[in-house]
């Protein structure tokens, strides 16, 4: 067994908790995930794994090298794809992660016109929350992501290449705006993850309110819930646009809003010919909403 399939099968068995799961993913038999396990073991002369109870669990010292697995299989990945789109940049991949919101109102639009362009290249999507899509860019594991504003620690390591407009507003439908009040009236958040939620949660707080919560567990069961009347939320104008020239929603006035959390399309900082190829598409199409980070620091200077 490669370096690489023993290194899968130590991520895969961290990611599903047992021998068992891991075989499952990879399609192999339980005692090639445990030799794979073992030999990696036997060659940094460290245990990766305990025995827990009829399972296993990973040491504090296999933890620890299963991020570094991960970013050596991220790695090998783009170097691949950073390859074989150097020799054909329209027949090469792109991996993309985005999270919910973007995933649902940008990212299919987008996809498409440039599918359309360069029907070639084979795009990957990955819709997840804020606190899965970035560690999945330090990891190497994807070649852009569309969320909010990076986290401070990936800034010098990625490359912020373009903004698109994202304006979050408090809506409700029309019976539950009429007698909204922040500190009684149900606010309805998304998931543990996501960057709205921070953001109702901090403007909870600026408030000094604390109401009633209900958490739902995706962007499209928070704006059905607040169609159907369960309370209000923060979410993005521009998701809802539709909701609310239609009546079914309505923008509440509140202190603190609206939000101005634009979208930021970032990449590797040394990023795959394939890559650059949607990234020029996206900013070159005024039509999909993105303008280049260098103009728009050249606008606000």
């Amino acid at each position: 067994m490669t370096t690489k399939a023993r290194l899968r099968a130590l991520v895969e068995l961290a990611e599903t908790g047992s021998v068992r799961g891991a075989a499952e993913r990879l399609v192999v038999t339980e005692s090639s995930i445990s030799s794979a396990v073992r030999a990696l073991s036997a060659e940094i002369g460290i245990a990766l794994i305990d025995r827990d109870g009829r399972g296993v669990k990973l040491t504090p010292a296999g933890a620890r090298y299963v991020e570094y697995a991960r970013r050596i299989l991220g790695l090998h990945d783009e170097a691949i794809l950073a390859a074989r789109g150097e020799a054909d940049p329209e027949n090469g991949s792109v991996r993309l992660a985005a999270v919910t919101t973007a995933g649902e109102l940008l990212i299919p639009a987008a996809l498409a016109s440039f599918r359309d362009e360069y029907p070639g290249v084979v795009l990957h999507l990955e819709v997840a929350s804020r606190n899965a899509v970035w560690p999945m860019l330090a990891r190497h594991e994807v070649d852009l992501v569309v969320a909010g504003r990076p986290p401070e620690d990936l800034r010098k390591k990625t490359r912020v290449r373009a903004v698109s407009p994202n304006t979050l507003v408090l809506v409700g439908n029309p019976s539950v705006a009429a007698e909204f009040e922040p500190a009684t009236t149900t606010w309805l958040l998304r998931e543990p993850g996501s960057g709205t939620r921070s953001s109702t949660t901090a403007l909870l707080d600026e408030l000094a309110v604390s109401p009633p919560l209900l958490v739902l567990g995706s962007h499209g069961a928070v704006v059905a819930a607040a169609v159907a009347g369960l309370g209000v939320t923060l979410v993005s104008q521009q998701a809802v646009q539709d909701r609310l020239d239609a009546g079914a929603l309505v923008q509440i006035p509140v202190p603190g809003t609206p939000l101005n959390r634009p979208w930021h399309l970032v990449s590797q900082t040394a990023p795959t010919m394939s890559t650059e190829l949607l990234v020029k598409h996206l900013i070159g199409n005024r039509d999909l909403g993105w303008r280049a980070i260098s103009a728009v620091r050249k606008a606000a200077s």
